[in-house]
């Protein structure tokens, strides 16, 4: 992960999303998550967890995540 907010954020079809609102909102919410997760990551390393499955439980998470209305 690069941490750089995307400058192009793909819509399902392909087209990238173009309102401002919604853009200005993506960029913040990328930021704050970069930071979240950068923390959180730190956080559990210097506590000792191991930076390898730190990396594998938080990749796990985010590939848990279920596109909003989508019945579980």
């Amino acid at each position: 992960m690069s941490g750089e907010t995307p400058k192009i954020w793909p819509q399902p079809d392909g087209e990238p999303v173009s309102c401002t609102e919604k853009l200005v909102v993506l960029r913040e919410n990328w930021e704050e998550l970069r930071d979240i997760m950068r923390d959180a990551f730190e956080d559990a390393v210097l506590m000792g967890v191991d930076e390898g499955e730190m990396k594998r439980m938080i990749a796990e998470m985010v590939a848990s995540l279920a596109r909003p209305g989508a019945t579980k």
